[in-house]
C-alpha cells in the first residue's frame, strides 16, 4: 500500500502576531511556523498504517515557511520518502488553490490513500481533504479518528466522529482520500539528536508545479482582538446556572 500524506505550514501561535503595514495580512518576517496539529495527526495515523502494513508513507508540503524542516521531522519520526512542492508562493495560498497544486503532483503516482489534517486554523475556503477529493474523483471521508486497512488492502475501515462524541465506523474503498481529525495517538515526539542525526543525511525531494489557477482569497483587511472588560463569574447549583446561561443567552438573541 502507497500512502501520502499532505502537510501544511501554519504560524505558530505560541509567538505573537503581527500584522504588516499593509493591513492585509501577517508580517512573514516576524513569524514562526509549525506543522498544522491536524496534518501532524494525519502522518502520525500513516506512520501507525505503515507499522502494522509495512505501507510506505511519503509526505509532500508546499515550499513556504520552514517547509524543509517539517519535511526533516517527518522522515525522523519514519516517513521513508519527502517531497517540496515548489510553485514559486511566498504564502501558502487558500485550500481551493492548494488542492489543485497537490493535485497535480499527486494525480499520476496511484496513492492507494491520501490522508491530510481535516481542518487548519487559517482555512478561509474550506477543506483541503474534500477539495482535492474532487479534483481526484476519488472518494472523501472526514473527522476522521482511526483507520485500520480492510483485507486485501482494498479498503480502509476508518471511525468518524459526529458532534457530540457520536462515532460510525465506514469502510471505504480505496484508492481515497481521508481527512484526520485525531489520530489513535498522540504524534510522537522526535528527540532533538535524533533530528540533527536526519539533517546530516535527508534527501528532499522536489518538484515544480504551476501556479494554481484558482483565484487567491481577498483579504480586506485584518484587525487584532479587542481587549473585552473581563469575566463575569455565574454561582449557584447547576440548575440556578443553567437557569442563568439560558437567560444571557436569551438576551443576546442566541436563544429561542
Amino acid at each position: 500500500m502507497k500512502i501520502a500524506v499532505l502537510i501544511k505550514q501554519v504560524p505558530d501561535l505560541v509567538e505573537g502576531l503581527e500584522i504588516d503595514a499593509g493591513g492585509k495580512a501577517l508580517d512573514r518576517d516576524s513569524l514562526r511556523y509549525i506543522i498544522s496539529e491536524a496534518d501532524d495527526h494525519a502522518l502520525e495515523q500513516a506512520l501507525l498504517i505503515r507499522e502494522r502494513t509495512g505501507a510506505s508513507v511519503d509526505v509532500f508540503t508546499l515550499d513556504v515557511g520552514e517547509a524543509r524542516d517539517s519535511l526533516t521531522t517527518a522522515l525522523a519520526k519514519g516517513a521513508e520518502r519527502v517531497t517540496l512542492v515548489a510553485a514559486g508562493l511566498e504564502a501558502a495560498p487558500g485550500s481551493h488553490a492548494l488542492a489543485e497544486l497537490f493535485a497535480a503532483v499527486l494525480r499520476p503516482q496511484n496513492f492507494d490513500l491520501i490522508v491530510t489534517g481535516v481542518r487548519a486554523i487559517d482555512d478561509l475556503d474550506g477543506s483541503l481533504g474534500g477539495l482535492l477529493a474532487g479534483l481526484l474523483e476519488l472518494p472523501y471521508v472526514g473527522l476522521i479518528r482511526k483507520v485500520e486497512t480492510g483485507p486485501g488492502g482494498e479498503t480502509a475501515i476508518v471511525q468518524k466522529e459526529f458532534p457530540g462524541g457520536f462515532v460510525t465506523e465506514l469502510e471505504v474503498k480505496l484508492p481515497a482520500v481521508l481527512g484526520i481529525q485525531s489520530a489513535e495517538q498522540p504524534p510522537r515526539y522526535v528527540p532533538v539528536s535524533r533530528l540533527r542525526q536526519v539533517m546530516k543525511t535527508a534527501k528532499i525531494g522536489e518538484q515544480a508545479v504551476e501556479p494554481p489557477q484558482a483565484p487567491p482569497i481577498a483579504v480586506e483587511r485584518l484587525f487584532k482582538p479587542e481587549e473585552g472588560a473581563g469575566a463575569s463569574m455565574l454561582e449557584g447549583t447547576p440548575e440556578e446556572l443553567a437557569k442563568q446561561i439560558a437567560g444571557l443567552l436569551a438576551e443576546r438573541h442566541l436563544l429561542k
